[in-house]
């Protein structure tokens, strides 16, 4: 069975800053899994993507995966989301980063600015 992968707003504008294949890198790293995006994410790219051509282009890709209802803001939806369905968050964001960590929560981030690796899972 897939695992569940939660997308954080910088997840989504890798591929556009750092030429990052996301899904090729996510698939290494984790095996078959089942990319979604919470929808307070969904909500931070809209409102970037007014003056942000990578946000635009992050708010393009995010409609190829599947939207997962969220509350609150994206940094809390995601951390209530993965442990509700105890899923991945890949994000580059370190007080997110530290927060999940600290719940426990597998989590996928950026290194080297070309390569994904995974803590936790």
């Amino acid at each position: 069975m897939p695992r569940l992968v939660l997308l954080d707003a910088n997840a989504l504008l890798m591929p556009f800053q750092f030429q990052v294949h996301l899904e090729a890198e996510l698939h290494r790293v984790l095996g078959d899994v089942e990319i979604a995006v919470p929808s307070p994410v969904l909500s931070e790219l809209t409102r970037m993507a007014d003056d942000n051509r990578d946000a635009r282009a992050a708010a393009r890709l995010a409609k190829k995966y599947r939207a997962i209802e969220g509350h609150g803001s994206a940094d809390d939806a995601l951390l209530e989301l993965a442990v509700a369905h105890r899923a991945v968050v890949v994000t580059n964001d370190q007080p997110l980063l530290d927060r999940l960590k600290s719940a426990g929560i597998p989590r996928v981030f950026l290194r080297s600015r070309n390569h994904l690796v995974a803590e936790g899972v």
